[in-house]
């Protein structure tokens, strides 16, 4: 029986399709954003957009060319667009001085270091940390043996078994990239345990499942993804105010619940296995689960830390009034203490994406960039003015910002690069439009439900690229399956668009 080893949090699996920054299109694509920015820099002034926000428009220009081809590292490129804030921002006067002095090194360094300050940095790179203590103690793949260990040997069963995994390992291992990664390993064992072709149609629906289950769950947990935390950091700096843990599980859980049932239908209809039961399956499963031994102390002591920090999570705002940063950085602490925690520093930085959290923070920079500097608010109005949604209802806005973030969402392979670019002038434009009573933090926390919707192509997700890495499926089983998964989520999305959401005050409220 062949075994895949479980690859660190953050990494692809053996195999997986990772950005070749030394090729033609990457090398073409630093190129068209070097001229965007330049050409940006070099425009007339415009109307009502200070010269501070032409600069980060330039910049966002740069940011969006290189992030959607790929033309540098992604850790790379925060860096080279936190260099290029810096210097280009220090020449020009601070937009709420339009006539003063020019910003200086000092006022642009702060600008663009600001992102570091956000409480959602904290929780994203303690989330690392979570995954990376999963990965160290083996208590993710026990746990999704134990759930798979448990289902019939019918490849229907299988396949929700998968599922179950994929939601439950959402709310313990706070990255979609870590959950895929240990998924991955596990579907590819079950597969020859089984006995079954690598390019088979049960091992194609395993694996996509798999990896589109994670992507529909980062929707619904607002501790699920990194991408999240960008909108909560936006919120946070914009209006001062949060989406507790279980706010975000009312609005969006049942949106990815109904989306999963849909999920399964879709790809055991289009993706039927060669046969219906395989015998003997299940038996390999349990070896792999009886090889594990029983339950570490480590593993005892990283499963009651998680599921009191799940009950902190929940109950954020009912029973306490701690934040979900406090919390998991209190619940890092203690997973790090001698004695008491699973793992030392060391252990912990055994493929620690220090180059995700570097995106995240920088990202969160270049949206607070473009508030301040009055560039979100410039884009907003043309926005608002070409879509026509001066006086649109709250329907038509969620409507058409949905479509036009999931076909944007297309050239992203990273939701938190899309959420870092858009999330910004969503809260513009939400803040411009005439609509009544509009919730522009509810509006807002609905659209970075969006940002998840990216089951198209393999390339537009770090879980799918590392599916798409284990060699299971042809890229267009995913493309057509990944189109009718979208096509649900946007009938889902009217429909709790037209019942749900405005019952439940998200869109609108009463003035």
């Amino acid at each position: 029986m062949s075994t895949t080893a479980i690859q660190p949090p953050g990494t692809p699996a053996a195999g997986a399709a990772t950005p070749a920054h030394g090729g033609l299109l990457p090398r073409i694509g630093l190129l068209a954003a070097v001229a965007a920015l330049v050409l940006i820099l070099l425009l007339p002034a415009q109307e009502k957009l200070p010269v501070s926000g032409q600069v980060m428009l330039g910049i966002l220009a740069f940011a969006v060319i290189v992030w959607m081809t790929e033309a540098l590292d992604y850790a790379v490129s925060a860096v080279v667009i936190a260099a290029l804030m810096v210097f280009l921002l220090a020449f020009v006067p601070d937009a709420a001085k339009p006539a003063g002095p020019a910003m200086g090194t000092g006022a642009a360094l702060t600008l663009a270091l600001s992102g570091f300050s956000s409480s959602a940095v904290a929780l994203v790179a303690a989330a690392c940390f979570i995954a990376a203590a999963m990965t160290a103690t083996g208590l993710d793949r026990r746990i999704a043996l134990r759930v798979l260990s448990r289902m019939e040997a019918r490849t229907s069963r299988i396949v929700i078994g998968a599922m179950v995994v994929g939601f439950l390992l959402a709310f313990i291992v706070p990255s979609a990239t870590a959950r895929a990664a240990c998924l991955m390993p596990i579907m590819i064992g079950f597969i020859h345990a089984f006995g079954v072709e690598r390019r088979s149609r049960f091992a194609a629906l395993l694996v996509i499942t798999a990896a589109q289950t994670v992507s529909v769950w980062n929707i619904g947990i607002k501790t699920a993804a990194a991408q999240n935390m960008v909108a909560i950091g936006f919120l946070e700096k914009q209006f001062g105010t949060g989406i507790t843990w279980t706010e975000w599980f009312i609005a969006g859980a049942p949106f990815s619940a109904l989306l999963s049932v849909a999920l399964y239908f879709i790809m055991t209809r289009m993706l039927r296995p060669e046969v219906e039961e395989i015998r003997g399956g299940m038996a390999g499963i349990r070896e792999q689960l009886a090889a594990l031994g029983p339950m570490t102390p480590a593993q005892w002591k990283l499963l009651a830390l998680v599921l009191l920090l799940l009950g902190f999570w929940s109950t954020e705002g009912v029973l306490h009034s701690f934040d979900t940063s406090s919390t998991t950085i209190a619940a890092i602490a203690l997973m790090l203490m001698p004695g008491i925690g699973v793992m030392d520093w060391k252990a912990s930085q055994k493929g620690f994406p220090w180059g995700t959290v570097v995106l995240f923070a920088v990202g969160i920079s270049v949206g607070t960039a473009l508030l301040k500097t009055q560039a979100a608010a410039w884009l907003a109005n043309l926005i608002v003015t070409h879509l026509g949604l001066q006086q649109a209802s709250a329907f038509a806005i969620l409507l058409l910002l949905s479509v036009f973030l999931i076909v944007i969402h297309l050239g992203f392979a990273s939701a938190t690069a899309l959420a870092s670019t858009m999330i910004p002038i969503i809260m513009s434009v939400l803040g411009t439009v005439q609509t009544p009573g509009l919730n522009v933090v509810g509006m807002t926390m609905l659209l970075q439900f969006v940002v998840s919707i990216g089951f198209i192509l393999p390339v537009n997700s770090p879980q799918a690229m590392i599916a798409y890495g284990t060699d299971t499926f042809a890229a267009r089983d995913f493309v057509r399956t990944g189109v009718v998964i979208t096509a649900a989520a946007l009938v889902l999305l009217v429909v709790f668009a037209l019942t749900y959401w405005p019952w439940m005050g998200y869109m609108t409220v009463e003035r």
